[in-house]
Order: structure tokens, then sequence, then C-alpha cells
């Protein structure tokens, strides 16, 4: 594959969704990521599941070879190829790695220059470090759930799993900042962040509304925690996203869907003003929109400079036009699926153009497991010995 990671070796021991995200984003742009899997007589992924949407989407443009590392011939194997990869990426409990012999210090032992990667739940360390941790468990106790939803209505779980994906980009982040450095200087480095450190760090403006003025946010709803009026409107077929929070915007709201009345209404003439009449004012607006259509609405607004757009289903999200225009879902070839659609990095490089198509699909569990091997400098015979011993499958 040609990308600015081209010429990169990765190993991917990682399971479930952050790591995979991770490791995702070096696969999409160059590098030959090598998934490292348990072969399914010892617990590993099965066929059926690896062809479905999730993996297919989380695996696209990696091979994969089973190795059972519980098994000395297979860890040895293990350590050759990790004597030759750039970076290895895990998120396995802690006891999991050291007892598998595969943690930092272990693979460091036989690669000087490693980047090794970690997630797990809550951090490496510290009075939680042994816990397991999940994306639910992490957007529950980060107060993420405290501030999604409608105020009485208890705490809601926001739709995506926020906490692994996050988690996953922050990582790549590090593995890319480790490279950069071992650029400069030959050195590895352990890279490592949590569930529980992005999620906190992706409160951003109200995580720091906390640690910096001790205010404890609430869910707010589909309204802005801050900004008025900002936030969900019923209009005559569907509801809109309107921003409107400055006096500049208010002006132009009103007058573009002829609200005179409400732009003269000396309730709401300053910002401080609005801010402190949210819910009449709300309730106004959408009188204001009773009687226009969804398309008629954003049309005017946007029109006007006043952000507005139509709230719709994820089918609405991938079919509308400017989506289209971007080409976020990309096909990539699968032996026995045919092409697949699947969705491509919101990165874009001026020097390396998105492909029209993913290199390939999510391979099955072991798919390459001689190729890569062969890469790697083993004999056939070698290959023949480890697959007839169960070391690979």
């Amino acid at each position: 594959m040609n990308g600015p990671l081209a010429g990169y070796t990765v190993l991917d021991l990682t399971i479930a969704r952050a790591g995979p995200t991770a490791v995702r984003l070096l696969a999409d742009w160059g590098a030959d990521v090598v998934r490292i899997e348990a072969p399914p007589a010892v617990g590993g992924a099965m066929t059926g599941a690896r062809r479905g949407p999730d993996e297919q989407n989380l695996h696209r443009n990696k091979r994969s070879v089973c190795i059972n590392l519980k098994d000395p011939d297979g860890h040895a194997l293990f350590m050759k190829l990790a004597a030759r990869a750039d970076v290895v990426v895990e998120n396995f409990r802690a006891d999991v790695k050291h007892r598998l012999k595969v943690d930092y210090a272990s693979v460091k032992a036989a690669n000087e220059a490693i980047i090794y990667a970690s997630i797990s739940g809550f951090g490496q360390e510290g009075p939680y470090s042994k816990r397991p941790g999940v994306d639910q468990i992490v957007q529950g106790m980060s107060g993420l759930m405290s501030i999604t939803g409608e105020p009485g209505r208890g705490p809601m779980r926001v739709g995506i799993a926020i906490s692994d994906t996050a988690a996953g980009m922050f990582l790549g982040q590090g593995i890319l900042l480790a490279l950069l450095h071992r650029e400069k200087t030959g050195e590895g480095q352990w890279v490592h962040t949590s569930l529980l450190e992005a999620m906190l760090n992706k409160l951003d403006f109200q995580g720091a509304r906390y640690t910096m003025l001790g205010d404890v946010p609430a869910q707010q709803g589909n309204d802005h925690p801050i900004a008025t009026p900002m936030g969900a409107f019923r209009c005559r077929d569907g509801h809109v996203n309107i921003a409107a929070p400055s006096d500049r915007m208010w002006k132009s709201f009103c007058e573009a869907v002829g609200a005179d009345a409400l732009y003269g209404d000396d309730r709401y003439d300053t910002v401080q003003k609005r801010r402190g009449a949210k819910v009449q004012l709300n309730a106004e607006i959408e009188g204001a929109i009773a009687d226009l259509s969804v398309d008629d609405v954003v049309a005017r607004l946007n029109a006007a400079g006043v952000p507005c757009g139509p709230i719709g289903d994820i089918k609405g999200g991938f079919d509308n036009p400017q989506a289209k225009y971007l080409e976020m879902a990309k096909p990539a070839a699968h032996p026995e699926l045919g092409d697949v659609n699947l969705i491509r990095s919101p990165i874009n490089l001026s020097g390396f153009p998105h492909p029209e198509r993913f290199d390939h699909a999510a391979p099955d569990p072991g798919a390459d497991s001689d190729g890569v091997l062969t890469d790697f400098g083993l004999e056939p015979t070698e290959i023949e010995e480890l697959r007839s011993s169960g070391v690979i499958a």
C-alpha cells in the first residue's frame, strides 16, 4: 500500500474495539499491519463473525495470522516477528499480557527500538487498573451519561462506543508521536492510554467547567449547555438544528423566518436575556417556524448565514449530497462477500489522496499466515511444521 506509513510494520494483538480503532488508523495510511489472532481451536475469532459489518470496518487493510501465544513455539514465533516490527499494539489486561510474556519489557528485550502501544479500561497503574473496562462502564464513570439526555429522565448513554473510539484515536496519535521521536533519536518507548483518560479528555469544555470553576454540568437535552438559542426545533414536517446565539445571528434568524415581532421583543434583546429565558424562547422559535418545512428552514437560515441542518437518521447522514461528494463510504473487495462498503478515514492529506477503493477487506482469521510468515523469513517447511503442531492456523 502507498501512504505516509508505508514501510512500517505493525503487529496487532488487539481485541474488541478500542485497540483495533488505533491500528486501523495505521493500516489506512499504508502501514503493513499483521493481526495476530489465536487459532479458532484455542478460542480465537471465527470466520463468520469476521464477515459482519463491524469486524469488516475495524480490520480492513490488515493481514491476519493465527498464532497460539500460549504455546512456547508460538511465543517464540511472535518474538521473531516482533524483532523485525516497528510497532506492537495490545489491549490485554495487565495480568494476561504478563502471563503470555508479550508485555513491554518482554518485547523490548527482543527489539530495543519497538514502539509498544497499550489501551486499558482505567490505566496501567492505580486503584482501578485491574478492573475490566468497557465503553458503557466508562461512559457512566466519566460523567458523560450525566450530561447526555433530557433533564429529569435519568442518565443516558451515547449511541456509539465513544470512549472506545476516542481512546483508539488518541492511541493512534500517540503511536505517531513515538514514531516521530524514534526517527530523531532511534529510541523506542511504551505508549499507553485508557478509556477513562480518553473520555475525561473528551469532556472538553464541560470537564473544564468543573476543573476550573467547580461547576457540575447537568443534562440539557438537545439544547447547548451555554449558548442560546442553539438546539433542536420542530417545524412543519420534522426537526432542525439551529444555532443563532450571537446578536448578529439572532437578528439574521428572525429576519429569515419573518419573526419581526420576536426580534423586537425586549425580553430577548440581549445574549444574557436569551440565555435566561431559554425555555420560553425555544417555544417561541418553534411557533415562528411551525408552518415552514424542514427544507425551507434549512435553505432560509443557511442563506442568511445562520447554521442550520435537518435532523435525520444514519441513512440521511451518509446519503446527503455533501457526504456523497466527500465519498465517506469506499468499497473493499472480499473474496467471499464481494465488494463491501466501509467508512473511510476522515483525515485528508494533499500528498496522499484517498484511493477509490480500500486495499482489501478484513481478512478471515489466519487467511494470510503463509504469506506473512514467508515475508518474515520462514521457510515453507517451517510453516508446515508449525501448522501441523497447532502453533499456527
